[in-house]
């Protein structure tokens, strides 16, 4: 809800993501989808659209969207019709793209997000249809001409189409990382939004508050990133009410959000779908799931990630914020769940707290992603198993770890033992320098007997000192109390 003078003002939002879905080939021919290869060295006669060409469909990319269906509590349609969806575009060399009007793969479904509050709220599904990406146009090689790029042209694309049901830019980013951690999980997307992976469309429409009849909408076109998401959703709003306290009137249109100006800017007057003249696409017949297919994507279904969220903290005991954390990140859990099980007496709670501190900390001081961890999980569970056991303290642990970073094929156990950073055992070995320490520092002695508290952690200093921070903390405060207080 927004409020603006004396009127209330209520945003209605529904988002278009695109999924580029994980096939090795395209979504009509067996062009690669490899990213990042040389320009135009990706692309069949089909998609650079000579004549005569027909499409094949790619049974994976039919699959993922099976499997995407299943797991938001989808109807997936048993048979399934491609249209042509008919435009002109530089970069679109058919002058149409193939993709899905009438009976798309999926129909309804929903997703669950959560709010700052705690609650949930679901978001329905309208769709999800399956459809061929177009190309890529350059403007900044050739100062006179306009460059294409049509290595993306073909490339297969899950458009899940959301019902009008966010109320804020913030949930707007809710229900898009909710899409995106599940997309990650069902492993039918890489998720890698700086090479376009995952991008969305917004529609945005404001109403006075209490009002039922929806207002025009705007759509923010292909947007990739999660923070210009909310930003471009924020400031079409504000837009759109400032237009309408103002006596003017929304005009349905495509714009752009320009980032580094914060703001959005007209495109072109939004299409019907009449525009596009949809109709089957005559190349390729209607496609029929059959029921072993269907019954086959059940069976690869994984964990979703609200279940690991259930499971870490109801039978390991994480807090909720961690479990999250982990949960929804499908490259941080495989690593937590791998630490976890080769540890030799595991300790899920210990595991969740040094890989969201310590291992965060220096990913991110490296700008590294949870795939590119420079140490193994089992390298990782060895120097938890030493910590858990007090074998070294947290702090040694921190300086094993950093050694171990630099040094990826040794192991937490032979940098313990080459450097001797093994806690002492020894506890004569212990109380013999705790006597040493005081019968060196007598000022500080009778200082502290006199009643400097403080000067107990200069007596932990010093022993630390000399163990090389090797001394078991808890055996040495006992030991330090004990003669300090006798």
């Amino acid at each position: 809800m927004t409020a603006s003078g004396k009127q209330q003002w209520e945003a209605v939002i529904g988002l278009e993501i695109h999924v580029q879905l994980k096939t090795d080939s395209k979504l009509f021919s067996g062009s690669a989808t490899a990213y990042g290869a040389e320009p135009n060295s990706q692309v069949s006669w089909l998609d650079a659209a000579l004549p005569g060409t027909l499409p094949v469909v790619n049974e994976q990319a039919i699959r993922y969207a099976v499997r995407f269906g299943l797991a938001v509590d989808a109807r997936i349609n048993r048979e399934t019709v491609f249209a042509r969806k008919n435009y002109f575009y530089p970069d679109l060399p058919k002058g149409y793209q193939i993709s899905q009007m009438d009976r798309p793969i999926v129909e309804g479904g929903h997703i669950m997000i959560s709010l700052p509050d705690g609650s949930q709220k679901r978001i329905g599904l309208t769709r999800a249809h399956l459809e061929e990406d177009a190309g890529k146009s350059i403007h900044d090689i050739y100062p006179q001409y306009s460059a294409i790029d049509l290595n993306r042209a073909g490339t297969p694309l899950i458009e899940v189409v959301s019902e009008p049901d966010m109320r804020s830019a913030a949930e707007a980013v809710a229900y898009m990382r909710q899409v995106y951690t599940l997309v990650t999980h069902l492993g039918i997307c890489d998720g890698n939004l700086q090479e376009g992976s995952f991008r969305c469309d917004a529609n945005v429409s404001v109403r006075p508050a209490g009002s039922q009849t929806l207002g025009t909408r705007t759509e923010l076109k292909n947007i990739n990133s999660f923070r210009f998401v909310e930003r471009a959703i924020k400031h079409e709003i504000a837009r759109q009410i400032r237009v309408l306290e103002a006596g003017g009137r929304i005009v349905q249109e495509t714009r752009l959000y320009d980032a580094d100006k914060d703001e959005t800017r007209a495109m072109r007057s939004k299409e019907a779908a009449n525009d596009y003249r949809y109709f089957p696409d005559p190349d390729l017949l209607p496609v029929h799931v059959s029921a072993a297919l269907i019954d086959a994507e059940k069976a690869q279904l994984p964990e979703l990630p609200q279940e690991k969220i259930n499971r870490y903290t109801q039978s390991w005991g994480l807090k909720s914020a961690e479990a999250r954390i982990l949960a929804e990140d499908a490259a941080a859990s495989a690593v937590f769940e791998s630490c976890v099980a080769a540890m030799q007496h595991p300790q899920p709670v210990l595991a969740a707290r040094w890989l969201l501190g310590e291992v965060s900390a220096l990913l991110n001081r490296d700008g590294l992603d949870w795939p590119a961890l420079p140490v193994a999980p089992v390298r990782l569970a060895g120097l938890l198993d030493a910590v858990a056991s007090d074998t070294i303290s947290h702090k040694t642990g921190k300086t094993v770890l950093e050694k171990m970073w630099d040094h990826a094929d040794v192991t937490a156990a032979e940098i313990i033992e080459r450097e001797g950073l093994a806690q002492m055992s020894d506890s004569q070995a212990l109380a013999e320098l705790v006597d040493k320490v005081l019968a060196d520092n007598p000022k500080q002695v009778a200082d502290y007997r006199s009643g400097n508290d403080k000067l107990f952690n200069f007596f932990v200093g010093q022993v630390m000192k000399a163990t090389r921070g090797t001394a078991h903390p808890a055996e040495l405060k006992t030991l330090l109390e004990d003669k300090l207080n006798t």
